[in-house]
């Protein structure tokens, strides 16, 4: 906890908590109320300086320096007070300061180079542990870089963010522009702007909301996840059903009241009821992002915003001539502000070791020249550069009449990072390069249809054979091509819906299945369901790797999803018998098996077969050693031999001789 100015003391005191933190594991709580890097002035030398004027019956005419006399800088000179150099002025001898040190330490620059470490530490932290950070009032300067460096930021109504105090800044423009802090780095500002992800009404609410927050992460970084019991049911299918119309997509995962019948009806989204959490809701608000839980397993979800939304850019008051702009953005496409809110999203989940759930509803970014301006191609990379760090199992969900086209697909397609990404879309879901409209316009053009036309409808074809015939005379042409543009005009509408359809049909979930482009086709009711059961034996299976690793001697890079599964699978079919061989596809029968086998005390195949992994790799490791050190092996034999008893000692003799024999008789064996 910070309060008052920040001195080089309470730096320290701050960072021996953080080393502690990073040490143990566990998340760091910042609570701040500061005014920045303390200020200070030796107050023993402001009552005893002396000022040597230009004229000293006029001191407007200003002064040539500040000095001591002889008596007052020897008093000081021990105490390394002061530094000055001796000046003789009117056969006077005077003592010219040119550096205050001060008997205090903590009132200048000190502060900041301690402000700069414990910076360091912070952006450290953020990376190693969970970080966490409640701005109860004002805070100031090195302060506010600080509660940004932990990133994670909950901001009290009536506190403030600031770089510099408003009246600093009036000083500094030379009028009164700025009324108040709140105006610089009030929650309208920060919680608008993305540095606060949450806005509270009082301390008592924060801290509140830092013990919800706390519920989703591990205890220990690394622990395993906090996994409750819900009293919401696995099983049960999802009852709020999205259409083709735009609609609230919250209701996705959170469900929704509904009217029905003159009376209010719940109907049930993906996650727990009243488990979902929305975070950074006041900024870049065409993407969606929170924690909630499935099934009692919590979850990190990113997902679009499907209607309008409405962005607004206040005035500066220090800029007469500006004004206030208002900003329509259209739902399910990404702008600057949003890529890069999914990606700072997203590298917070990775950090708080959540598994990751994406609704992917996206038609593309926005690439117009304002938004490429603003660098919709650094922030849109900055997802893809996300999403391949990210260690936690990561699922991408196409809903029903959802879409995801383009650069939109690229950036969350699963072979970015092919070991914990997947994809599943419902059998109402579309995926493609473009729109079917946009597609149409390229690849199936008036002409084509045209085509279309003549091959389909008798009478159209009718009328573009009579005309091709060459003994038409001028009035018989002109009749047949009025006839046939008017039946062209007439067959138009339905064409085109069938160009449009017929390029639909290319985007459907079964192309996408068949390509391999996606891991199945779920249906949304049934999404919750398998969701669960797909998570938690994700999360089981990188819980195996975890284990495999530790007897590898932490080669956990050398371990790729793909490895792993075959492990389990051949440990799988072993224990169960091949007759069961197509269970391996039931995510909730896998599951039980590997919950009940990692929770025996003796018998475990996944633990034994860890074991011989570490005796694998120890043996492989002895003969790597051995082969680029052949003048050692005889030492080994004789140190190993040390460590046998009797009994394995007649074993090994029994063993060389064996060998001995088998060297004796390969030369005969060659002879004949």
């Amino acid at each position: 906890m910070c309060r008052g100015s920040i001195t080089s003391v309470g730096l320290q005191e701050h960072l021996a908590v953080l080393k502690l933190a990073i040490q143990n594991k566990v998340p760091f709580i910042y609570i701040s109320a500061n005014s920045g890097a303390r200020i200070g002035l030796a107050e023993d030398m402001k009552h005893i300086f002396k000022v040597a004027w230009n004229d000293e019956t006029h001191p407007d005419k200003g002064f040539k320096y500040l000095y001591l006399t002889p008596s007052e800088f020897k008093a000081l000179d021990s105490s390394n007070t002061v530094r000055a150099v001796p000046v003789k002025l009117n056969e006077e001898c005077q003592y010219q300061i040119t550096d205050i040190i001060g008997k205090e330490t903590g009132i200048g620059v000190e502060n900041l180079k301690g402000s700069a470490l414990i910076a360091g530490r912070t952006s450290e932290a953020y990376e190693k542990i969970v970080t966490l950070n409640l701005v109860t009032c004002r805070t100031v300067g090195i302060g506010s870089y600080l509660v940004r460096l932990g990133q994670r930021v909950i901001q009290v109504e009536n506190a403030s963010i600031i770089l510099t105090g408003y009246q600093a800044l009036n000083k500094l423009l030379g009028r009164n522009v700025y009324t108040s802090n709140n105006q610089l780095g009030g929650t309208q500002i920060m919680y608008k702007n993305g540095v606060s992800h949450l806005v509270v009404n009082d301390d008592f609410s924060g801290i509140y909301e830092i013990i919800k927050w706390l519920s989703f992460v591990p205890k220990l970084k690394g622990a395993s996840l906090p996994i409750i019991s819900t009293t919401d049911p696995v099983d049960r299918t999802i009852t709020f059903t999205p259409t083709k119309s735009p609609y609230n997509p919250r209701y996705l995962i959170a469900g929704r009241q509904h009217q029905a019948a003159d009376k209010l009806a719940w109907e049930s989204g993906l996650f727990d009821q009243g488990s979902f959490i929305e975070v950074l809701g006041g900024w870049a608000q065409s993407v969606i992002c929170g924690r909630g839980r499935l099934g009692g397993i919590p979850l990190g979800i990113v997902m679009p915003e499907i209607l309008p939304v409405e962005t607004t850019i206040p005035p500066d008051p220090a800029d007469p001539t500006s004004e206030t702009k208002t900003v329509v953005q259209p739902g399910q496409v990404w702008y600057p502000d949003s890529s890069f809110k999914t990606a700072q999203a997203i590298n917070d989940f990775n950090q708080e070791e959540l598994p990751l759930l994406i609704i992917a509803n996206w038609r593309g970014f926005s690439g117009g020249m304002k938004d490429m301006y603003d660098q919709i191609l650094k922030y849109g990379s900055y997802i893809v550069d996300a999403l391949r760090k990210y260690k936690q199992p990561v699922i991408i969900y196409i809903p029903p009449y959802g879409e995801l086209r383009g650069g939109a697909w690229v950036v969350v397609d699963p072979s970015i990072n092919p070991d914990h990404m997947e994809m599943y879309a419902d059998v109402e879901s579309r995926g493609g390069v473009l729109e079917p409209s946009g597609t149409c316009e390229i690849k199936f053009k008036d002409k084509d249809i045209m085509k279309v036309m003549r091959r389909l409808d008798d009478t159209y074809a009718s009328l573009s054979s009579k005309l091709a015939a060459t003994d038409l005379t001028t009035a018989e042409r002109k009749l047949l091509e009025e006839k046939l543009n008017e039946r062209r005009k007439e067959l138009s509408p339905v064409y085109h819906k069938i160009a449009l359809t017929f390029a639909d049909l290319h985007d459907t979930a079964g192309r996408m299945h068949d390509k391999g482009v996606i891991h199945g086709i779920i249906k949304w009711e049934n999404a919750r369901t398998f969701l669960y059961w797909r998570f938690k034996r994700l999360l089981l299976q990188q819980r195996i790797k975890k284990i495999f690793a530790e007897q590898m001697s932490d080669c956990i890079n050398e371990l790729t999803k793909a490895h792993v599964e075959t492990v389990i699978q051949r440990l799988f079919l072993e224990e169960n018998g091949s007759v069961k061989s197509y269970l391996w596809e039931d995510n909730e029968f896998v599951t039980k098996w590997i919950e009940s086998d990692l929770s025996k005390n003796q018998g475990s195949v996944i633990y034994e077969y860890g074991k011989w992994l570490k005796r694998d790799v120890a043996l492989k490791n002895i003969k790597c050693i051995l082969d680029n050190n052949p003048d050692i092996a005889m030492d080994t034999i004789v140190h190993i031999t040390q460590q046998f008893n009797p009994g394995k000692r007649n074993e090994l003799s029994r063993v060389l001789d064996a060998l001995n024999h088998c060297d004796e008789r390969s030369p005969q064996d060659a002879e004949t």
